[in-house]
């Protein structure tokens, strides 16, 4: 039987095949105790192998067994992800199907089970270029400010206001922030932060910042473990990120900002507000934790972007040229 990961489920139908059932239990597990792929991502890629045995078993009329996936050509591998683009399915989501199964196929070749090179024939679904969308430094303070006072526990209030602060403060991820323990705190000049993939990154705290994170824990109303959670729901327990995001909607209306105006944009925001500030890419690149730079190099289009609006609003020829 496949090893089990909280995770994912893998009873459902459409691995009736025991040989399918154990190898994509097996890759799964592959994910997070060896290349500690996040939860999140494990359910995604979970996700994907189930669409991919449900096309298969409508394209062969019967569950697929090992034996039917090393028959698979590339028209088949096209064919599953036509389908999944006519279910309407973004062109992030089909590269991220086409990314598991790749995976799924590497490991099978790799264990001796399945090989199949025409996965790798099949070119990734274009994607429209994303931009991030941060918020105005108005907006970001607004933003925290505003949440301050959404609450009507004091500790509730310090809570989310020490967590946007960490966020637009110190550009952390919303996991990243609430993956913190109490043994992290008081923070200092500086803190150790462990991003996606495990991996770590050094990252300067601020005065406001570290000051924001201290109000909280003096009106934590808990008993705070050094190996326990630094942000805590009101039973005490590990904060959940759908918390600081229904809180984060709120704030938006109340300001009137647009949808985009997530906890994530005020990473972005930490980014875009360096870059402008006359940041190198290099250090923001460190500072976020990206593995490319040319993730971080999507920031340098926000800024021209910016200064065009504020060259066309205050140039005097601006209206006649």
């Amino acid at each position: 039987m496949p090893r089990s990961n909280s995770a994912v489920d893998h009873r459902a139908a459409i691995f009736a095949q025991q040989d399918a059932a154990e190898a994509v239990g097996d890759f799964l597990h592959s994910l997070g105790n060896e290349r500690n792929y996040s939860p999140h991502t494990i359910a995604a890629y979970q996700r994907d192998l189930t669409g991919f045995f449900a096309f298969a078993q409508d394209h062969l009329g019967a569950p697929a067994s090992l034996a039917d996936l090393s028959n698979f050509t590339v028209s088949d591998f096209r064919s599953f992800l036509a389908k999944r683009r006519g279910d309407g399915v973004a062109g992030t989501s089909l590269g991220r199907s086409l990314s598991a199964l790749r995976s799924f196929f590497h490991h099978l070749d790799r264990n001796g089970t399945v090989s199949n090179q025409a996965i790798r024939l099949v070119k990734r679904p274009k994607t429209p270029h994303a931009i991030p969308k941060p918020l105005s430094k108005e907006a970001a303070r607004a933003s925290i400010e505003t949440i301050d006072t959404l609450d009507v526990l004091p500790w509730v209030a310090a809570r989310d206001t020490a967590i946007l602060t960490l966020l637009y403060g110190c550009g952390l991820r919303i996991s990243e922030a609430l993956n913190l323990e109490r043994r992290d705190a008081p923070l200092r000049d500086a803190m150790r932060i462990t991003g996606k993939g495990n991996k770590e990154r050094v990252v300067p705290v601020l005065v406001v910042v570290a000051d924001a994170v201290d109000r909280y824990l003096e009106l934590c109303p808990f008993e705070l473990t050094a190996s326990g959670p630094l942000f805590v729901g009101v039973r005490g327990k590990r904060l959940n990120a759908g918390v600081i995001q229904r809180q984060m909607r709120q704030t938006r209306i109340a300001l009137g900002l647009p949808d985009t105006a997530t906890p994530h944009a005020l990473r972005h925001s930490f980014a875009t507000h360096l870059l402008s500030s006359g940041g190198d890419l290099r250090s923001i690149q460190e500072l976020l934790g990206h593995a490319s730079l040319s993730t971080t190099q999507r920031y340098t289009e926000v800024d021209t972007d910016q200064m065009k609006r504020v060259y066309q609003k205050a140039h005097p020829r601006a209206e006649t040229g």
